[in-house]
């Protein structure tokens, strides 16, 4: 079967992780994988280029994985593998003739991210909160917003030809910093850049039409997303503004971005476009005029207002000759335009068939007490890596109560009984430990690095494990000491980092958990 080169490097990380662990350890992802599939599934139905027979292959794959995942809870590895082979062979043995094809190696691709994760942290015990760092991106903007670049003559004819034909929103002028900035994007390193954004955006493409078309914003304000921050719910520029819309600490807080010292809704793609689509708003009411809405969307009203009040036009481009805008926000609208420009005109510019992330999905759950991440992705059943990510806007290891903390769809309700197995007061260190065949007491506490008195204080009987219970493990509450988000200056960099006082003392190997099975023991 022909496969493409995402599909062979799903199918080698599938192998890498398999001999890596020894044995095949698959995450507890039937619940957003059902999720994941009936969202696709309801799309195929409306979209003729989608195949039913595709949507048997991911049903059929789909059947095997939660059959292997009971399996895996269970602890019965033989059977488990079994089954998680059946159902990587039913994407693998697809002939590359289905139609749709690409909807089954991105479903593989997801898969294999998931195995990879999930066994990194069995392997390495990086699943405990306390090991993790809490990393920033540099923000894009940073990169080239400073930059001057040669102007090619020869884009001109073209590009006025491709303006003419497109539609948008907002206008689309031709200026010589316009043609530099396409110039630039059409280098190795210029489409690197556009590259990944392009690619990230489909992560949270599907949220912010929904919000701009509440707040009744031209949804190719995209962009604006785009240069800024490229998408990456953790950026940070030099100048501190935050997040994948990059708003200062001020700004943001004018539109309810809250922050305290356990999170940064800045950081948060959901509230932070909510702010974003309304800061629009009210910027193109001030100066009827995208072009000095997006100006002052970067460098603030205030000098955007006395730009036109020491030079008397309220235009753009007349402030760009006049050199009365930062430099900063000078090449900041030409970016959004070329990027408009190339991504309405994709076939132009070699941008067609990029495989976009898929939609990020969540369930949202407010917590009623300060509670680990390492606690929430036990009970989701989930790797803590992969609530970390969805949940960008949290600054260290312990969601704070009242927080509106997200897991993987579908895993909402089985996640909130089991967090109400361990006492509201527990849960900011306090795990729950799914028993494993061939446990004993003593290698449990051994691996939390407790007293087993302590293990069987916290539960009604412990004379006989049996695989499939699960403990509760009182683990020891550290306070962290977590920072504001600050510059970042480098490509990743660690900023809230609890120290040597870790959040609280967990297991040096990561276990799956579920309340199923023989039932949660709960405090005596």
């Amino acid at each position: 079967m022909g496969k493409s080169y995402s599909f062979q490097r799903a199918v080698a990380l599938l192998s890498f992780t398999l001999l890596a662990a020894g044995t095949f350890s698959f995450p507890a992802m039937a619940a957003d994988a059902n999720s994941a599939l009936s969202a696709e599934l309801a799309s195929a139905s409306s979209d003729p280029s989608l195949s039913p027979e595709t949507d048997a292959l991911l049903r059929k794959a789909d059947q095997h994985f939660n059959a292997g995942r009971q399996f895996y809870f269970q602890n019965d590895w033989t059977n488990a593998k079994r089954e998680f082979d059946a159902a990587v062979n039913t994407l693998l043995d697809a002939p590359a003739s289905t139609p749709d094809h690409r909807r089954i190696e991105r479903h593989l691709d997801e898969i294999c991210d998931l195995v990879y994760r999930f066994d990194v942290e069995k392997m390495s015990g990086s699943g405990d909160s306390a090991d993790a760092e809490t990393s920033f991106d540099k923000a894009p903007i940073d990169e080239v917003s400073h930059m001057t670049f040669p102007v090619d003559p020869s884009l001109a004819p073209k590009l006025e030809s491709e303006v003419n034909q497109t539609t948008s929103a907002i206008p689309l002028e031709l200026a010589e910093p316009v043609l530099s900035y396409v110039h630039f994007f059409s280098t190795d390193r210029g489409r690197s850049i556009l590259l990944a954004g392009f690619k990230r955006a489909g992560r949270y493409r599907p949220l912010i039409q929904r919000i701009f078309a509440e707040e009744g914003i031209p949804q190719d304000l995209i962009y604006l997303a785009q240069a800024e921050s490229g998408f990456l719910p953790r950026a940070v520029s030099r100048k501190s503004a935050a997040g994948v819309w990059q708003f200062i600490a001020d700004t943001g807080a004018r539109y309810d971005l809250v922050r305290t010292a356990k999170f940064d809704e800045r950081l948060d793609p959901e509230k932070a476009t909510r702010a974003a689509a309304k800061y629009l708003k009210f910027l193109y009411a001030r100066y009827g005029d995208w072009y000095l809405a997006m100006a002052a969307y970067n460098c603030g009203e205030g000098a955007v207002d006395r730009a036109v009040e020491r030079t008397g036009y309220a235009d753009y481009w007349e402030l760009l000759k006049r050199h009365a805008l930062p430099r900063e926000t000078s090449n900041y609208v030409p970016i959004i335009v070329a990027m408009t420009i190339m991504a309405k005109n994709a076939a132009d510019y070699g941008l067609v068939n990029i495989e976009s992330d898929q939609p990020v999905q969540y369930d949202s759950m407010q917590l009623t007490a300060d509670t680990s991440l390492d606690l929430i992705a036990d009970a989701a059943m989930q790797p803590v890596s992969v609530i970390r990510d969805l949940n960008p806007s949290l600054l260290g290891s312990v969601a704070p109560a009242g927080f509106q903390v997200h897991v993987p769809a579908g895993t909402a309700q089985t996640a909130q009984a089991a967090l109400e197995s361990v006492p509201a007061q527990n849960r900011n260190a306090w795990r729950l430990h799914h028993v494993e065949t061939g446990d004993t007491l003593a290698a449990i506490a051994r691996s939390y690095h407790l007293p087993a008195q302590r293990i069987v204080e916290v539960n009604h009987s412990t004379d006989t494990l049996a695989a499939g219970d699960v403990l509760l493990i009182p683990a020891v509450y550290h306070p962290e000491v977590v920072k504001h988000v600050a510059r970042a200056r480098s490509r990743r960099v660690v900023h809230a980092r609890a120290g040597l006082h870790s959040a609280h003392v967990s297991a040096t190997r990561r276990v799956a958990h579920t309340t199923t099975a023989r039932g949660t023991r709960t405090a005596g």
